[in-house]
């Protein structure tokens, strides 16, 4: 099974709340970034709260280990369950946001590659190897990698083995949800769900993921 999660980048707090609550039923999880936590601050982790559905935090923080730690150490207090971290600000920096996570009851997770198509010109020559495979003897939960470029994630995959993969860019960036379903644990899908005219509807329409 292949769990869906819902990028939440919406700005409006009311507006958040609606779609994760309609979603909620056909969803697994609730991804937050920058977007809506500068709109309603770490808080909207305690309005989605009732829904019963991890929280993750996708700030891709890449900050020096201290800051690192602080941040962490907010997110999880906030009542977040997990935090994407970037790999490429290098060991120290992610094993601050792993251990902060550890403490914490939480989950680290990892961006080794991105799915935007921008991400090929630093996420190549075998730089997003090198960042699983960090990210795997840091301890880190698993690794973000790109549902965009499902051969990329194939390579991944043999370097973290039984870690977990998220995986974005379902949707409104061209992957395709069927194609990399069977090689990661989650799929990430955001605008085509929020943007929908029924949301609900929109993420029922995955539900194949789970058989």
């Amino acid at each position: 099974m292949t769990e869906l999660i819902l990028a939440l980048d919406v700005v409006d707090r009311d507006r958040a709340l609606a779609v994760a609550r309609a979603c909620a039923p056909q969803i697994d999880a609730v991804k937050i970034g920058y977007p809506l936590v500068l709109s309603a601050g770490l808080s909207i982790a305690r309005g989605l709260s009732d829904l019963g559905l991890p929280l993750i935090a996708d700030f891709k923080v890449a900050d020096i280990p201290h800051t690192n730690r602080l941040i962490a150490e907010q997110v999880f207090s906030a009542g977040f369950g997990a935090l994407i971290c970037q790999g490429f600000a290098g060991r120290d920096s992610v094993t601050a946001c792993v251990d902060a996570a550890r403490a914490m009851g939480g989950r680290c997770m990892v961006v080794a590659e991105m799915s935007h198509p921008g991400a090929v010109e630093y996420f190549s020559g075998g730089v997003a190897e090198r960042i699983a495979r960090m990210a795997a003897e840091c301890g880190a939960d698993g690794i973000i990698a790109p549902a965009t470029r499902p051969d990329r994630v194939r390579v991944l995959r043999e370097i973290v083995r039984d870690r977990l993969i998220w995986s974005p860019g379902v949707g409104a960036q061209g992957g395709d949800p069927r194609a990399i379903a069977g090689l990661v644990d989650a799929v990430i899908v955001g605008r085509q769900i929020y943007g929908a005219e029924d949301p609900a509807r929109e993420a029922a329409a995955f539900e194949f993921l789970r058989r």
